[in-house]
């Protein structure tokens, strides 16, 4: 990398640990730490939603779908549009006037509320495991784009220097700084793609001739695709809209129900079809210029990670300077999920679980001091997870799916079904999370010589049983149903 593009990076790098300490100095109690004072505007949160959704997923995962499958990878986003239209329309008209009467900070008070202190403690675990598994899945998105684009750049030491930029602004600066951050990373990202990334790379393959001489004609099809993958996606990715941490601190966060309502629907139309077309189109640009031969002497076309071929498309293409905004560019992206998945985690961590031991009141002034430090080593702990995985996308849906086959079921349940109650939430979180870790970690191999099909998500069994076991315990159980215990607590 010529040094005129490395001064651009870290320019951007300093300016975003500028925003976390101009709101460290700002932060008062854990309420401005982790709902940002409950006074933030549609499209503060909307841009900070999708930037937070798109995140490394798009940079690298998204861009690895172009490069292996074209314009249908484009689909794994549509879901991701679903799933916010749904949620502001069902979801948000109940949690909204909830979380500002309760002064909720997390996704797992809703089930305190609803149900029971230890089914809230069990959702702050499977929240806070899920958010460390997804944040780690951005640190690497980091690392990847880095040492494939900074000459002589290890991926560990890559991970490092990442992970502490992206802990430091958060653990210092709050929500309040990590919205703020998306907003300016969202922006950096969308000028960067429409005006540097695509049409340089596009001139470099030799435009659409280029693109249609060298690309199997299933890359420029929207249906190369089939039902299955698109289940899997639609499975994994819609119930987030209505477990997701990230997004119940945002929901918290807006001035309103109304702010927060169009703030979903802002968000669902940058994700489809104006990211999702960009990630993929700019990962099919990968795959010309490879075949094309522009990589050669860099890597292996053969054998290289599909996830590889556009962070190297880009410091093969783009010239000195070009090459540093869009960098920052790509580095925006993967640090605007990085920081909201770890103010997530940090929250389940601090709210759900350590204050849920405690019997003593905590002052503001060391509630903010608390939140900050874990954030910190929550942190820490993702970058040493992260040096152990390998890919990007896998991580991500691992960390989305463990969370939606333990939490969806639930939150359902207590937001749809009277007859709902703590023991048949409790359980169904168990065995829905259990199954769906369980089945990854086998790889659906069975006892007695039975395979599970390939072609389903282990997610969609999780579903399943918790499911299953909702329903048989909320009929059959002697516990109080939902409706008693909602007029109890209110």
């Amino acid at each position: 990398m010529h040094v005129l593009d490395l001064l651009i990076f870290i320019v951007y790098m300093i300016a975003m640990l500028g925003v976390g300490l101009y709101f460290f100095k700002k932060n008062k109690n854990s309420e401005d730490f982790y709902v940002s004072g409950r006074n933030m505007s549609k499209w503060h949160i909307g841009l900070s939603v999708v930037a937070t959704d798109v995140g490394g997923g798009f940079s690298i995962g998204l861009g690895g779908l172009g490069f292996t499958m074209g314009l249908s990878g484009s689909w794994m986003l549509f879901t991701g549009l679903l799933g916010a239209w749904l949620s502001a329309v069902f979801l948000i008209p109940k949690i909204s006037k909830l979380g500002f009467e309760k002064k909720f900070f997390t996704f797992p008070q809703i089930f305190g509320h609803f149900y029971s202190t230890k089914v809230a403690l069990m959702a702050g675990i499977i929240s806070a495991i899920g958010y460390i598994g997804f944040t780690s899945s951005q640190v690497l998105a980091g690392a990847k784009l880095a040492s494939a684009t900074v000459e002589g750049l290890d991926l560990q030491l890559a991970l490092i220097i990442m992970g502490c930029i992206a802990v430091l602004y958060t653990s210092i600066g709050g929500l309040k700084a990590v919205i703020y951050t998306d907003t300016i990373q969202w922006a950096i990202l969308l000028i960067g793609l429409i005006f540097i990334g695509i049409p340089v790379a596009y001139t470099a393959i030799g435009g659409y001739g280029g693109i249609v001489a060298t690309l199997p004609e299933s890359h420029l099809s929207l249906t190369n695709i089939d039902g299955y993958q698109l289940l899997n996606w639609a499975v994994t990715i819609i119930p987030i809209w209505f477990v997701g941490m990230t997004l119940y601190q945002r929901i918290y966060a807006s001035k309103s129900e109304k702010e927060a309502k169009k703030a979903w629907f802002i968000a669902g139309f940058f994700e489809w079809p104006i990211m999702a077309f960009m990630g993929v189109i700019l990962g099919m640009f990968a795959k010309v210029a490879a075949m094309q031969g522009l990589f050669a002497g860099i890597t292996d076309v053969n054998s290289m990670d599909s996830e590889m071929g556009l962070p190297i498309l880009l410091s093969t293409v783009l010239p000195v300077g070009l090459m540093g905004l869009m960098l920052a560019s790509y580095f925006s992206a993967v640090l605007s999920t990085a920081d909201s998945c770890l103010m997530a985690a940090s929250g389940n961590i601090v709210t759900d679980i350590i204050i849920a031991f405690r019997k003593k009141e905590i002052s503001d002034k060391h509630m903010l001091w608390l939140s900050q430090v874990i954030t910190l080593l929550v942190g820490g702990f993702a970058i040493l997870l992260a040096s152990q995985m390998q890919n990007v996308l896998e991580l991500m849906l691992y960390s989305y799916a463990f969370m939606v086959s333990g939490l969806f079921v639930p939150v359902l349940g207590a937001l749809f079904w009277k007859k709902s109650n703590a023991t048949a939430a409790f359980w169904s979180m168990i065995i829905g999370g259990g199954t769906t870790i369980s089945l990854i970690m086998s790889e659906k191999k069975m006892p007695f010589g039975y395979n599970l099909p390939e072609k389903l998500d282990e997610n969609i069994y999780g579903l399943t049983l918790s499911l299953i076991v909702f329903v048989i315990i909320s009929i059959f159980s002697k516990n109080k149903p939902l409706a008693t215990t909602q007029t109890a607590s209110l």
